[in-house]
């Protein structure tokens, strides 16, 4: 009944291509039995596996950025896949393979030969009007012989029902990883009906790009680097995915430096060689010595290092001048002239107005054809819009941009008015069709041409759409190619013989152990502001503490709160439980736990590849639970409940890393930052509350912050002193909030990282951690005071220091002693 009624209603667009229904208006025989299973699930049922599959999508951390927003948006995938048969898929897979022969002669006469422009096949024009043309680029030829080693392609169906090419994408194709992320969310969530429907894998793809992106390297084990613009990068989710499920490294280009015609990547062990670089930056930001002066995403010296065969940088830059609409009116001779056949999957129709001949023809067609941008996406005098048909603008807009396009014509182009076909998409307890664009990638193997079984869906809400980019209102969809037969399993996993052994993690970039080690502080700080207010507003909740613990205590607590940049000291005359409350959750103050919770998340989404989904989710649940309700105002009660349940989730954050993450090089700099960060911390709270002036309720509150109340109290039977809080939390080596327990842990890591100095001297960092650990062995808690406490803690702080000093990346402009560490 449920099936009847959807297909029913279903009602696709007059004249509009629709994947469900053909054009005789019967439904698709692979749709209806798509349909009839989620028809056979109840609607709990069915809203529960939907819950499932939203809580996979935030579990897994997958988002994407909308250009000129701050924040992420969590990712929007659409309740049902798009479903193409094998047969259908088959001619897809051979247009796209044929259009990425055909683009990659073209590319190769371009920067080779230069046939095509002498012969007048390819006007000059028509390629060096894109900023993305590179003529330093021209006589290079590309490591492995392929400038593409990515090609993706944005199709759509014609109006007679056949698959067109609505543009072509060789910069730096975005969306495979989110199609593979869409993958294992719909998968695992309706998996039974993934296995009948003899879905075709994705892995075996990604395995061959991979090989395809090994193959460009020189050696045969080649390091390989995706080249992100960094966390505000609009697809940067998807490439930390990429990096974590290809073993690759996701690096910025201030990780990379060009040292004697090859591309190094900074190591906490110095610079090894980078092969291949997969780059996600575009072109014209790669290299800031030969391209865009005011680069800061790029890699100085990477062109001439490209040019000596240094590196292999896929795709090549200057590949982007490929996808100007400009190129669109030229391939189908040129498919006739370098390949000896037609294109299998036409373009739309296209014509560049920097010819008089087809110039004419739009002017003449003006009123009934799209005028667009020639190169890029802003049209030229038409602030804001990308493409326009002529009948939709005002007398002036009509007159001004047909002079515009009389006296420089090369600017624009007119193209055939295409009207998106349309799929089916959920809504509600139902299904409407909507526009959709399918983006299809094929990868360059050892092989050949090999094109992903499936690709990047993006579906429009809106009936009339004309292009569809990721945005509001927009979501993506899986896409299923049906096999006609079981389809095995797959997985990137490679021959057992193939693998050489090693228990060894590689070289840890000096970016990744920074923000590791930022993470561990932030981390860290959140905790101790945490417990700082909890024992704050825990008090101010009692009535009798005033008299219990002594306003002492009381003004300290705030005064750490105000010295840590957590509260405004002028909000004290508020009292305890209003400053409690602004230190928890305020956004405005640096130091609040809300602050520091949000700059330990900000610190690990730059290393997202490193870190479990499992992981990720806990980082950003922890801002969650400290600010459940923005704007509300707390008692002091829930103040305390949401601190426990902060620190609830920083242990089970600590537990995860603890359990789960290698004990490598990353792991010991995530280590060496909470302790150097817990150190600090207790010498402050130490001068606090256990200093000259120390009362048994400041004794009791240091022993309360430090979480020792109980051992202290099984260890000693006599009421709090000062000597024995003092021991137990600046030199007991069994206590693991002790300072010494910080020192010795920095001082073992330490140990276990690499150096660059091979003479025996002592580099700075394990020489400071050294002393420090010798003298706090030596220290008798008998002889502290407030200076000797404060000297400790200073020398904490120049560790911290000189670990960034040895490990970490400076500034561009910032001399800095390197090592070429050999090939490794």
């Amino acid at each position: 009944m449920r099936l009847e009624a959807w297909t029913k209603a279903y009602a696709p667009l007059p004249g509009i291509p629709d994947e469900f229904v053909d054009a005789d208006g019967r439904s698709r025989p692979h749709w209806r039995r798509m349909l009839a299973a989620f028809a056979a699930f109840d609607q709990s049922e069915l809203r529960q596996r939907f819950a499932a599959a939203d809580r996979r999508i935030r579990n897994r951390g997958l988002s994407y950025r909308v250009v000129g927003e701050k924040d992420e948006r969590v990712w929007p995938m659409g309740r049902l896949p798009l479903l193409i048969t094998e047969a259908e898929w088959r001619r897809i897979a051979q247009g796209v393979a044929q259009r990425a022969e055909l683009l990659e002669r073209v590319l190769a006469d371009v920067y080779g030969g230069g046939s095509l422009i002498a012969s007048g096949a390819l006007p000059a024009a028509a390629v060096t009007g894109s900023v993305d043309y590179l003529p330093s680029m021209h006589g290079v030829t590309p490591p492995g012989g392929r400038g593409l080693r990515l090609y993706a392609v944005d199709i759509g169906r014609g109006p007679d029902g056949d698959w067109w090419a609505l543009g072509d994408r060789t910069q730096a194709p975005s969306g495979c990883g989110y199609a593979l992320e869409n993958r294992l969310v719909v998968s695992q969530v309706f998996s039974d009906l993934y296995s009948q429907l003899n879905v075709q894998r994705l892995a075996p793809f990604f395995r061959s790009l991979g090989a395809g992106l090994k193959s460009g390297g020189q050696r045969s084990e080649p390091r390989i680097a995706i080249l992100s613009p960094g966390p505000m990068s609009l697809t940067y989710s998807e490439q930390a995915y990429l990096a974590r499920y290809l073993g690759f490294l996701l690096v910025e280009g201030d990780d990379l430096v060009m040292r004697e015609g090859r591309v190094f990547v900074r190591t906490i062990a110095g610079l090894k060689r980078c092969d291949v670089i997969w780059r996600h930056v575009d072109a014209d930001w790669c290299d800031p010595l030969e391209l865009n002066a005011s680069s800061r995403i790029g890699v100085p010296g990477m062109l001439e290092a490209i040019r000596q065969g240094g590196v292999s940088v896929e795709n090549m830059p200057g590949t982007g001048f490929i996808e100007s609409r400009a190129m669109l009116a030229f391939l189908p001779a040129l498919a006739r002239g370098l390949l000896g056949e037609d294109l299998m999957m036409p373009n739309t129709a296209t014509w560049w107005c920097g010819q008089p001949q087809e110039r004419e023809r739009v002017l003449d067609e003006f009123d009934s054809i799209s005028i667009a941008p020639a190169f890029g996406n802003a049209l030229p005098g038409m602030k804001g819009r990308s493409s326009v048909i002529g009948e939709e603008l005002s007398p002036r807009e009509r007159a001004r941009l047909r002079d515009a396009i009389a006296a420089r014509g090369m600017d624009y182009v007119g193209q055939e008015v295409v009207r998106l076909s349309t799929t089916p998409r959920w809504v509600e307890d139902g299904i409407e069709p909507r526009p959709f664009v399918l983006r299809v990638y094929c990868a360059a193997t050892p092989d050949g041409w090999r094109v992903m079984p499936g690709g990047f869906c993006r579906i429009s809400d809106q009936l009339d759409a004309r292009a569809v980019s990721m945005g509001q209102g927009v979501e993506s969809a899986d896409v299923w190619v049906l096999a006609e037969n079981p389809v095995e399993a797959s997985s990137l996993l490679p021959s057992a013989d193939s693998v050489r052994i090693t228990r060894l993690l590689g070289n840890l970039p000096s970016r990744a152990a920074d923000n590791l080690f930022w993470f561990g502080r932030y981390l860290e700080r959140t905790e101790a502001t945490l417990r700082v207010v909890r024992c704050l507003a825990a008090r101010s909740v009692d009535p009798d503490a005033p008299v219990r613990v002594g306003r002492q205590a009381l003004d300290r607590l705030m005064g750490v709160l105000v010295g840590w940049g957590a509260v405004d000291a002028a909000a004290l005359k508020d009292g305890a439980a209003e400053a409690s409350a602004q230190g928890l959750r305020d956004s405005v103050h640096y130091g609040s736990a809300l602050s520091l919770a949000r700059s330990a998340r900000a610190a690990a989404s730059v290393i997202r590849e490193r870190l479990t989904n499992k992981t990720w989710e806990l980082i950003g649940r922890l801002e969650t639970v400290i600010n459940p309700s923005p704007g509300r105002r707390l008692s002091a009660g829930e103040v305390v409940d949401l601190t426990e349940e902060g620190l609830t989730v920083i242990a089970a954050l600590s537990g995860l890393f603890d359990e789960n993450f290698n004990r490598g090089a990353g792991w010991v700099f995530y280590v060496m930052g909470r302790c150097v960060e817990r150190g600090a911390n207790t010498c402050r709270l130490l001068r606090q509350f256990a200093g000259a002036d120390a009362t048994d309720q400041t004794l009791g509150v240091m022993l309360d912050l430090i979480d020792s109340q109980i051992t202290y109290s099984s260890r000693y039977l006599v009421g709090v002193a000062l000597a024995p809080v003092r021991d137990m939390a600046l030199l007991d080596p069994f206590n693991p909030r002790s300072v010494v327990f910080q020192v010795n842990r920095i001082d073992e890591g330490i140990a276990t990282l690499p150096v660059l100095r091979r003479d025996g001297i002592l580099e700075e960092p394990r020489r400071l951690t050294t002393a420090l650990r010798a003298d706090l062995d030596t220290e008798r808690a008998e002889m502290l005071d407030d200076a000797r406490i404060l000297a400790i803690e200073q020398r904490l702080l120049l560790l911290a220091n000189a670990i960034a000093a040895r490990y970490f990346l400076h500034g561009a402009g910032q001399g800095r002693a390197e090592k070429i560490t050999g090939l490794a």
